[in-house]
């Protein structure tokens, strides 16, 4: 039998080294983790911010609600509000192989930047665009500074170059 949704979802934080810091950081490291063949089956749609799953939006509280991991909500320096997902002892072991050291790299990229690789990734791996990180610049201009696509490119790169299952599109 497989692993309930919540369970997955909580996997995710826990593999990412126990902590995510952003609700959109935690949508674009299980996107990526989708991208490379080690994820769990989660579905995801563009959205504002980029890759976006409902499903593991949703499997996220749940996995809050059975006390699998601790959802702190804080106010950001903005005034908006930000989440810091935290695994809890019964989350389960963390995975000690190639699908924790991705998603712990993945979570260590800055939040815009793995925001804009994770969309750039999307736009060519899903929408076939031959010119992601173009289209990512078009799409999130306030975000897309040339330095913070020059972190995420090389972030990319980076986990580009891990050997996983399915290997991200070259872009």
């Amino acid at each position: 039998m497989g692993k309930f949704e919540w369970e997955n979802a909580a996997g995710i934080v826990r593999d990412a080294g126990g902590k995510i810091v952003g609700r959109t950081k935690l949508q674009k490291v299980a996107y990526l983790l989708e991208l490379a063949g080690l994820g769990t089956g989660f579905p995801f749609e563009y959205r504002h911010y980029g890759p976006y799953s409902e499903e593991l939006a949703e499997a996220i509280k749940l996995a809050d609600a059975f006390g699998l991991i601790t959802e702190d909500e804080r106010l950001a320096d903005w005034g908006g509000m930000y989440s810091i997902y935290t695994a809890t002892n019964d989350a389960g072991e963390r995975d000690r192989g190639l699908r924790a050291r991705f998603a712990e790299s993945a979570s260590q990229i800055g939040a815009v930047e793995l925001e804009l690789a994770a969309t750039a990734a999307y736009l060519s791996a899903v929408e076939r665009n031959l010119q992601p990180w173009e289209e990512t610049k078009r799409l999130k201009p306030e975000k897309a500074t040339p330095q913070r696509l020059h972190a995420a490119r090389q972030a990319y790169e980076k986990l580009r170059r891990m050997p996983v299952p399915r290997p991200l599109p070259n872009i």
